[in-house]
């Protein structure tokens, strides 16, 4: 894990990221608004997994701090004294996308774990599906990550954890 990404480890990402999210209507769009802005962000980290040489599953996420559109509004839609204690200066675990052939088999938490493992930040934070049945939302809860807000879009919630769990395993 490098201290930034790269344009090329965004170009490397995007056939899985698109197959996952399909957020963006093409890679371009998704470089301007999303990688290019992430990659150069403090704290910057990104995990890969690969089988037979084929990128697979990625995770990301970088320092969250006040002033960036994530950490604000969140703010926006945490209470007070919530936000207080959880925002800025905490790692902001972006993203975690993995291709459909390799779900199940442990790549996400694995990702999860190799990103989060060492960090220097007492407080993690992510936002996912507010669907406690959604297998990406059982995992987060499996790892320590607990609800402490509504998301900012519809049928989301953010999540936190605190301290290195990943480094007691």
């Amino acid at each position: 894990m490098g201290e930034f990404g790269t344009r090329e480890d965004g170009l490397e990402l995007w056939p899985v990221y698109d197959s996952v999210f399909a957020d963006y209507p093409d890679i371009d769009s998704w470089l301007a608004a999303v990688w290019d802005k992430h990659r150069v962000r403090s704290g910057f980290r990104l995990a890969r997994s690969y089988s037979d040489d084929v990128l697979t599953g990625f995770a990301y996420g970088y320092t969250g701090t006040n002033g960036q559109w994530w950490t604000d509004n969140v703010r926006d839609v945490m209470e007070p004294d919530v936000a207080a204690r959880w925002l800025g200066g905490h790692f902001e675990l972006v993203s975690i996308g993995v291709t459909q052939g390799v779900r199940g088999q442990g790549v996400g938490r694995r990702l999860m774990r190799t990103l989060c493992s060492g960090l220097p930040h007492e407080r993690q934070l992510l936002m996912t599906t507010a669907d406690p049945a959604d297998p990406a939302r059982r995992l987060y809860e499996s790892e320590g990550w607990r609800v402490l807000s509504a998301g900012v879009s519809d049928a989301t919630v953010t999540m936190g954890r605190f301290g290195h769990a990943t480094d007691e395993e």
